[in-house]
């Protein structure tokens, strides 16, 4: 019995620390008052649930890739989340 619990006990501590991140970071916020209801979480954007500078595959998904590309273009220092309002969401 008390096994159990504690297998259970461990297994809820799991999901709760492997949970998708929650909206209330400042991207995600921005993102949801502008309108840009297709941004659901940080894996909208980003394949890992965040980016790493030295990634072995590809970090970002089709909106970060999207992103990050305007970064780039704007030579800006951080990614503004207004600039998906040119992104064709699939």
């Amino acid at each position: 019995m008390r096994r159990t619990y504690l297998t259970l006990l461990a297994a809820a501590a799991i999901l709760a620390v492997g949970s998708p991140a929650n909206a209330t970071m400042p991207i995600m916020k921005k993102a949801k008052e502008l309108g840009f209801t297709y941004i659901q979480n940080c894996a909208s954007c980003h394949v890992d649930k965040m980016p790493k500078k030295e990634s072995k595959g590809e970090p970002f998904a089709e909106a970060g890739k999207f992103l990050m590309a305007q970064k780039a273009k704007n030579k800006a220092k951080e990614v503004d989340v207004a600039w998906l309002k040119d992104y064709k969401a699939k």
